[in-house]
């Protein structure tokens, strides 16, 4: 596949582009790829709006990404 990455000022990358041949054949292996309609299943709805309410009560118990990811690695 020939892609070309598409990068900001500062040299991050923020986009990519895929050759039109390429993307058709993707939509052809990859039936609905293009379907921007995702749904959303209600429990996953309501598990993130508690966990945000959990944060919005307490801020101080929520980790950052880091610390997070150390918790993560050092139980494995």
């Amino acid at each position: 596949m020939n892609l070309q990455y598409i990068s900001d000022s500062k040299g991050q990358t923020t986009g990519v582009f895929i050759p039109i041949n390429e993307w058709n054949n993707l939509k052809n292996k990859y039936k609905g790829l293009e379907e921007e309609d995702v749904t959303i299943p209600h429990w996953h709805t309501k598990v993130v709006r508690e966990r945000i309410d959990d944060y919005r009560k307490d801020p101080g118990s929520a980790l950052d990404f880091d610390s997070a990811m150390d918790d993560i690695e050092n139980e494995l």
